[in-house]
């Protein structure tokens, strides 16, 4: 007869998830978490509800979880990073109260990742496919990041005269050094996957379709020697400390830098967002502007209920 699962793993296993899909491996205690987010593959604040739940859960549970693995369910697309179209609608409204929210969710994304370690948690992602901006920056902070070999990545934010203000700053020097930031950031461009093997930025490149077994090859390695390992990432984030404090001074930087957009690059910002809804075939949700406020507003009601305040990790 089986083992009966914990009531902490059952009771996430079991949440009504509308943008992710949870897989449980219980020899490895590895979870997985597919995203699929409608209308657009991107970091939108419902699709980070769902995630900051799941991080919770992991968090109050010390010992449940050994592995973290994410994946992106949406072919061709990891994920095209921030909201554009919830951006536009908030810079025409001069809402800088809900972009600097939307910064802080974002922040508290990668914060949890970067202290993954702390709470005995090892992370490894599988990129297949597009990851720009605000994808590049959440996939930065793993511990092991594989690319498939056709997928690409960027920080294009500079191409409508903004920047990316979730990490990237802060993870690519770290990882790649101030140069390879520096290049990265203020150029723009698209990098294939052997670019950024060779910039430090990718763990490890396979071929199309290998990433799976990559995956699942990088999870069981990791298995016997996991304490081993997660003390020396702890050893290393103290060697290259990064805080809170200021991931959260580049955010405020970032939302004020959003409010002196041009109607130019609005326009810009929303043409993209309607080329990443054909990619990631979301057209038929409907209308995203109102998909977009429906979100805000739940955001919102999570914020006054505390509903978000979940593991402070420093």
């Amino acid at each position: 007869m089986k083992p009966a699962s914990p009531p902490a793993l059952t009771a996430m296993l079991s949440r009504p998830y509308r943008y992710i899909r949870l897989e449980w491996n219980a020899e490895l205690a590895a979870l997985r978490v597919r995203t699929c987010v409608k209308p657009i593959q991107c970091y939108s604040l419902a699709a980070m509800g769902e995630l900051q739940r799941v991080f919770s859960d992991i968090a109050e549970s010390a010992g449940l979880v050994k592995h973290f693995v994410m994946t992106s369910d949406v072919p061709g697309v990891f994920n095209f990073g921030g909201d554009l179209s919830l951006f536009v609608l908030l810079i025409r409204a001069r809402d800088l109260d809900s972009l600097r929210m939307y910064g802080r969710r974002c922040v508290d994304l990668v914060w949890w990742m970067e202290n993954a370690s702390q709470l005995g948690v090892h992370t490894t992602v599988l990129v297949q496919g597009d990851t720009l901006g605000g994808g590049l920056e959440s996939v930065l902070p793993f511990h092991k990041v594989i690319f498939e070999r056709s997928a690409q990545a960027g920080f294009p934010e500079v191409l409508f005269n903004l920047f990316p203000g979730m990490g990237a700053w802060n993870f690519t020097i770290r990882k790649a050094g101030f140069s390879v930031a520096n290049e990265m950031i203020l150029s723009g461009r698209l990098y294939t996957a052997d670019q950024l093997f060779r910039r430090h930025l990718a763990d490890l490149v396979v071929e199309d379709g290998e990433g799976e077994a990559a995956l699942s090859a990088v999870v069981n390695s990791v298995h016997p020697r996991l304490r081993g390992t997660l003390a020396a990432l702890e050893a290393r984030r103290v060697a290259a400390p990064i805080t809170y404090a200021t991931l959260m001074q580049i955010v405020e930087q970032w939302t004020e830098t959003a409010m002196t957009l041009t109607d130019r690059d609005l326009r810009l910002m929303e043409r993209l967002a309607r080329a990443q809804v054909r990619k990631a075939g979301g057209a038929e949700e409907g209308a995203v502007e109102a998909i977009k406020k429906i979100e805000l507003d739940t955001a919102w009601g999570e914020e006054r209920t505390g509903v978000t305040e979940w593991a402070a990790l420093a």
